[in-house]
């Protein structure tokens, strides 16, 4: 039948946007005529006015009635395309709802399967054979670095009482400080002498002996 009424068999079907596509356009083209029939509408109610009762307002009447069950129907036409539109794009979400479930089902069931295969491939056994073989070798390398600093000069013998009181007598003698002596008062420092005052001091020497028995006669004999 559909060879004989020229359909092809092997046509695709339409999708839902192109379903939704083809009821806009046949809205789009019922609001033109609507819109048209409010135009002849409106012509009509012009005339009606500007004409006085008679067999000629009552056939502008018949034809404005006629239009107006036309616009009527349109309009009804206007409502199921929409719904229809409205319904398809439901329709078309909940269907792009599904894919991204579905997609997302698909993936998680992927990331099970790879961890599975992952946790597949590890034996507890094995690491805690790894864990105890590492707390060996820790226990190893501990006793090795405490006979690598044991100390060969330090006698076992020593009495921990003597040494605290050595180290309590030591905290009670005072500390002597050094001083550094000038070199005009080392010679002196070692022989026990009385140094000479170096030249920088201000007061004079004071006279020598000879000196003052010279200068006492001078005073006499004046």
């Amino acid at each position: 039948m559909h060879r004989l009424l020229g359909f092809s068999q092997n046509k695709p079907k339409p999708d839902l946007q192109t379903a939704i596509s083809s009821t806009e356009s046949r809205a789009d083209a019922t609001q033109v005529k609507i819109s048209r029939l409010d135009a002849e509408l409106t012509r009509y109610r012009d005339q009606m006015k500007k004409m006085r009762d008679g067999p000629g307002k009552s056939a502008v009447q018949q034809r404005a009635m006629r239009v107006l069950r036309q616009k009527r129907m349109y309009e009804g036409q206007m409502e199921q395309l929409a719904q229809q539109s409205f319904n398809m794009e439901q329709s078309m979400m909940m269907t792009e709802n599904l894919r991204n479930t579905m997609a997302t089902v698909d993936a998680m069931q992927q990331a099970n399967k790879d961890l599975r295969k992952t946790y597949g491939n590890l034996n507890v056994d094995k690491i805690e054979r790894m864990q105890d073989e590492m707390e060996d070798l820790l226990e190893q390398s501990n006793t090795l670095q405490e006979t690598l600093s044991r100390s060969y000069a330090m006698p076992d013998d020593i009495d921990e009482a003597e040494l605290e009181a050595e180290l309590e007598a030591l905290e009670e003698e005072p500390l002597e400080q050094e001083l550094e002596l000038p070199s005009y008062l080392q010679h002196a420092a070692s022989t026990g002498a009385m140094p000479e005052q170096p030249d920088f001091v201000d007061e004079l020497p004071p006279p020598k002996e000879s000196e003052t028995v010279a200068a006492e006669g001078e005073v006499r004999a004046a």
